[in-house]
Parts: C-alpha cells; structure tokens; sequence
C-alpha cells in the first residue's frame, strides 16, 4: 500500500471518530477503583460509595462553575445526582441504572473517542448517560422486572478526534486494562455480564477480551476490533457485530499498517462474529428509541441470544 494511502487512511479516520474536543489535558491511566472486589457491589458499599462520589463532585462542580466552564460545571451538576460508582477530576466516571447488588446481569457501555466528562449526558443517546438511559428504559419494555444493571463507563479517557492516536490501540489499551477488574469483580459477585462497545470502544473491548468471564461482546459502528477474527479474541463470550446502513465507519479501510489503523471489519463473514440488525441509523443512532439496534442491544444486555434479529 503506498503511503499517502496510509496517510489518507489515517486522516480519515481522525476526521470521523467523534464531534467534540477532550475536556481534560491529562491522560488518567485506569478509572479509581482501587482493591476492587466482589464485596464492592453489596448495597452497604454501594450506598457509601455512591454518597462519597455524589460530595465530590458537588465540589468540583462548584469549581468548574467559578473557573467559567460551564459545560463542565452542568455535566457534574447532572452527575451529582445519579448512582456514581467511579469518579475522577481527570475526566473519568461511570454510572449505574438499576439495583448493582441485586442484579443478575449487568451491560457496561463502552464507548468512544472524544467522549468526555463534559459530554457524558450532553448528545443525548451518543452520549454514555442517554444511551443507558435509553437501554435501561428499552429493557424494562422488553422484559418488565428483569434483574438488569446497566453502567454508563467512562473508565478512559478516548483520543480526540483530530490526534494521530485515534489510529492507533494505545488509548484503548489504557481502557481494556481499566476495565477488565471491574468485569471481573461483577462476575466474582455473581452476575453475568455483557459488554456493549462502540467505535471506538469496540477497540477496547477487543483488548480487554482475552478470557474475560463476560458472557457478550456486541460492537457497533466498529473501525475494528485490532483483531482479526472472534477465535483470535481467546473469549467464549457470544460476539456480536452490528452496523447501521447510514454510518460513515464503513468508509474506515479496515487495515493495520505500522501500527495504524484496526484490521478485519467484525462485519465481515471472516471475522466470525453474529451480525445483528441495525437499521438504518448513522454513527450516533444505534441507541435511539424504537431503533432495531437499540432493541437488539436491549436483547444481548438481557442475555436473550434467541430474541435477537439479524
């Protein structure tokens, strides 16, 4: 492949992985869970944890407010009031919907570049707080009383869009390393748990798979997993792949050349993975409701392999 191909490959993509800047100049390495246990998610824990969380990030909302970020500052006031089961000042958060003690299974939504703090509730169902609002919202249609926790995670901070690091895995690196002891703590408590990726967090799951006790892996609107097939993930989790007809991440070359780019499309029928209904949606739709992709994720997160269209 000659290198201004490369180069185009490479431009493209940067142009396309997200629409708003990163909030916070440094890099957090790993989300602030330290020893990390099945004893972490009891409702006792819990309650401590999410009222810890809830003060300070009243303070730093207070902070941002005086500093003038206001985008910053609304964000955190939002934050405030939901179930927060990690927060840091560096830009990383993750949220609960639902009962995380009782439940029987958890989704985690990973998702990708350019998603920040300041955006974590702001582009609605493109963002992790909306898109698991809305996939919370989805399965207590489906499946009323379904023991479900979803968590809107932020355990990384993705590349900006306009970086050569949206090119490459190092970033997602960071995030697999964050999120396997999470994975593995929920499982140790009991829970089945699935993980629902997108662009580029399907990255990171793909990095986090090797032997991750999760049930389900579904990506969507993936550049590529930096894999080159489901065998080669080392996972018995069920894998699935889903893009709408409208997103452009098909127009990403599926390549991996001196470190760039991701590799084999999941789409693909090589890479093995169940391909499920998307609809026609763009790159920031797979979450709407009424949408086929919000059903079918609805459906993986609930554990309901049968239930899902193709």
């Amino acid at each position: 492949m000659k290198l201004r191909h490369i180069a185009a490959a490479t431009a493209t993509a940067a142009a396309l992985f997200g629409v708003t800047a990163a909030a916070f100049p440094a890099k957090a390495q790993a989300a602030p869970l330290p020893g990390l246990t099945s004893q972490a998610f009891t409702s006792k824990a819990l309650t401590a944890r999410y009222q810890a969380s809830a003060q300070v990030i009243a303070r730093d909302a207070r902070t941002a407010r005086q500093a003038g970020n206001t985008q910053l500052a609304s964000a955190l006031q939002t934050l405030e009031t939901r179930q927060v089961l990690f927060y840091s000042p560096t830009g990383l958060a993750g949220v609960v919907l639902g009962n995380l003690a009782t439940a029987s299974r958890v989704a985690i939504l990973v998702p990708g570049s350019d998603t920040t703090l300041s955006s974590f509730f702001s582009r609605g169902t493109a963002s992790p707080g909306g898109g698991a609002a809305a996939l919370a919202a989805e399965a207590r249609q489906l499946q009323p009383g379904a023991r479900l926790a979803v968590i809107a995670w932020l355990g990384y901070q993705p590349p900006a869009t306009l970086s050569t690091a949206v090119a490459t895995s190092g970033d997602a690196g960071d995030g697999a390393q964050a999120l396997r002891p999470l994975v593995t703590a929920l499982a140790r408590h009991g829970a089945q748990v699935a993980l629902l990726c997108h662009s580029y967090g399907t990255v990171v799951c793909g990095l986090a798979a090797p032997r991750l006790p999760v049930t389900d892996i579904a990506v969507f609107g993936s550049p590529g997993m930096d894999a080159s097939s489901v065998a080669s993930l080392d996972t018995k989790a069920r894998v699935w792949a889903g893009r709408g007809g409208s997103d452009w991440i098909k127009n990403v070359p599926h390549v991996r050349f001196l470190g760039l780019g991701f590799g084999t499309d999941p789409m693909s029928p090589g890479f093995g993975a169940r391909v499920f209904a998307a609809g026609t949606g763009g790159h920031s739709d797979y979450l709407d409701p009424g949408s086929a992709s919000l059903r079918n994720l609805t459906e993986i997160a609930l554990g309901n392999p049968a239930a899902v269209t193709s």
